[in-house]
């Protein structure tokens, strides 16, 4: 035999629940995106200024504020979408092995094995993004309009075909 009652009570404290635990991780998500945003762009125009009291800026300098636009472009794209670019995380690498790269050859270290490593990286970087887009581009992720609405009706009219790139 069912209780009714206690049946929609349960529903009722499920839904409370689920609701606040929504408004936790919501909050907690933007508190963090914001953060992540400020520190970055705090680093950002820290190191330019210290390229600017230097009077003299470097290349590996110029990358490394690329490194920071990219960071700054992928906190944007994921507060916008919730969804996190994983190209722009293999963007970023491929900059700083560029970077570092550059600074190596620049300070005229005598070349070694180690360059071979840095272009191995870089080229493996690549090829992983070559992968990332053929991937997205032929098997499209599904994504919900509303992930935290539930719905009753057919999940087809609630949700939107998108193409993503994990």
């Amino acid at each position: 035999m069912k209780i009714n009652w206690a049946e929609k009570l349960r529903q009722n404290v499920h839904e409370l629940a689920e609701s606040l635990g929504n408004l936790f991780v919501e909050t907690f998500h933007y508190l963090a995106l914001f953060a992540i945003g400020a520190v970055t762009a705090w680093a950002a125009v820290m190191e330019f200024l210290g390229m600017i009291e230097q009077g003299r800026i470097k290349i590996d300098d110029i990358l490394l504020l690329f490194i920071y636009l990219e960071l700054g472009a992928m906190v944007g794209i994921y507060f916008k979408t919730n969804h996190m670019p994983v190209r722009f995380l293999i963007y970023v690498a491929i900059t700083a092995l560029t970077r570092l790269l550059i600074s190596n050859v620049s300070h005229h270290n005598p070349p070694d094995l180690g360059i071979i490593y840095l272009c191995g990286g870089i080229l493996l970087l690549a090829f992983a993004i070559l992968v990332v887009r053929y991937a997205s581009s032929q098997f499209p992720s599904v994504k919900v309009a509303h992930p935290q609405r539930k719905t009753d009706g057919p999940a087809s009219e609630h949700s939107d075909v998108e193409k993503g790139e994990s």
